[in-house]
C-alpha cells in the first residue's frame, strides 16, 4: 500500500517538549500539586521524587510545551526542512498551523511521525486546544472513521501488526542501515539544553535530523533509494 502513497503528499515532522517550568520548585503551587499526583505511578517502586523526575513532565502535553517544531517535504528532488521554535509557544503552534491549513489544502496529503499517532499528533493537538488555536482539520479526528485519519507513523508501519514492541527511531535507523541522526543529543538532554543552555538552534538541529531520519525509513519502506545530504535543504 505505501507503494501508492506519492512522497509529495506527504508532511514529515518531529516535535521536542520540555517541562513548562525549569524546575518543579518553579512551578505554580496548583501545578506542583497535581505532578505529584500525576508522578505517584511513575515514582511507586522507585526512590525518586516528583522533584528529581520533573524533567519528565515535558512528555505530558498538561505540564509540558513545545520549543520546536522541525518539518520536512519531498520538492522534486530536493527534501526541504523548515522549523518553528522559540520561547513562545503559542506563535511556534499558530504559525505551524497556518502551515499545515496550507499543506493540506489539497487532498491525499498525510502527516509522518515516528511514534506519532501516540505522542507527536497529539501532544500537538493538545497544547493548541490549551493555547486557544484552532485545530487544523489533519489534527482534528474527533468523529472520524479510522481511514479518514490522514496520518502516517513509521513505528506502527515497522510493527506490522505487532502490538507488543517499540522500536526507537535510533534502533530501526541503524538495522534499516540509515545513519544515525543521535550525534549530538538525544532526548533526554533537551531540558537540559534548553532550560540550563538555551541553546535553541541546537535542539533544532537536532529536531531536523530525526525529520530527516523518519523520511529516510519511509524510503527505505517502499524500497526506493536513500536521500544523499546535498538533497537536504533548510528553508
Amino acid at each position: 500500500m505505501l507503494n501508492n502513497i506519492h512522497l509529495t503528499n506527504i508532511l514529515f515532522l518531529d516535535i521536542e517538549t520540555v517541562p513548562v517550568h525549569a524546575t518543579f520548585d518553579m512551578a505554580p503551587k496548583e501545578i506542583r500539586d497535581l505532578w505529584e499526583k500525576k508522578s505517584r505511578m511513575l515514582t511507586r517502586d522507585s526512590d525518586e521524587t516528583p522533584d528529581s523526575i520533573y524533567r519528565q513532565a515535558g512528555i505530558y502535553a498538561e505540564f509540558g510545551k513545545v520549543v520546536c517544531i522541525s518539518c520536512g517535504y519531498f520538492n522534486g528532488d530536493k527534501f526541504r526542512l523548515k522549523s518553528f521554535y522559540g520561547d513562545d509557544e503559542k506563535i511556534i503552534l499558530a504559525d505551524f498551523a497556518d502551515m499545515l491549513n496550507k499543506f493540506f489544502s489539497k487532498n491525499d496529503r498525510q502527516l509522518c511521525a515516528h511514534n506519532g499517532k501516540e505522542f507527536d499528533f497529539p501532544f500537538l493537538a493538545r497544547r493548541m486546544i490549551i493555547n486557544g488555536i484552532v485545530l487544523p482539520p489533519v489534527l482534528d479526528n474527533a468523529g472520524k472513521k479510522p481511514w479518514e485519519v490522514n496520518h502516517l507513523d513509521t513505528m506502527e508501519l515497522w510493527k506490522f501488526g505487532d502490538y507488543k514492541s517499540y522500536t526507537s527511531l535510533l534502533l530501526l535507523a541503524t538495522v534499516l542501515g540509515i545513519p544515525t541522526p543521535k550525534d549530538d543529543i538525544d532526548g533526554s538532554m533537551v531540558w537540559e539544553v534548553y532550560w540550563k543552555e538555551h541553546n535553541l538552534e541546537r535542539i533544532v538541529t537536532y529536531c531536523q535530523k530525526d525529520v530527516l531520519t523518519v523520511a529516510q525509513i519511509f524510503l527505505r519502506m517502499k524500497g526506493e533509494p536513500l536521500l544523499v545530504e546535498e538533497q537536504a535543504e533548510i528553508v
